[in-house]
């Protein structure tokens, strides 16, 4: 069985930093791109960011770049995305999420297969 497991969240103040993992078990880590997704209360999901388990390539969406960091452990199957300098508009439910397909834009676009339960970030201002 596929899983993915958030961890890493709460609630953070406004200018900090937040590091989320995301535990894969249950399917070959190396094989499968990993990213993840937020979405904050009334707005649609967001693709923030994914990484290939095969090569290391990342894709970030335009707005959060250079403050988002992915990476990715395949020796712990985890994959980790770093937050800087938060703000109060990144409060969500930050979830990831999995494919052996499905890469880049079209990863971000969120039509994947494997999605985590979600865990909530806040940050204070």
């Amino acid at each position: 069985e596929v899983q993915l497991v958030e961890s890493g969240g709460g609630l953070v103040q406004a200018g900090g930093s937040l590091r989320l993992s995301c535990a894969a078990s249950g399917f070959i880590f190396d094989g499968y791109y990993i990213g993840w997704f937020r979405q904050a209360p009334g707005k649609e999901r967001e693709g923030l960011a994914c990484i290939s388990n095969r090569d290391g390539e990342t894709w970030y969406a335009d707005s959060v770049k250079g403050r988002f960091t992915i990476s990715s452990d395949n020796g712990k199957n985890t994959v980790i995305l770093q937050i800087d300098s938060l703000k109060p508009e990144d409060t969500a439910v930050y979830y990831c999420g999995g494919d052996f397909f499905l890469k880049g834009p079209a990863f971000l676009a969120g039509g994947i297969d494997y999605w985590g339960q979600g865990i909530q970030v806040t940050v204070s201002s």
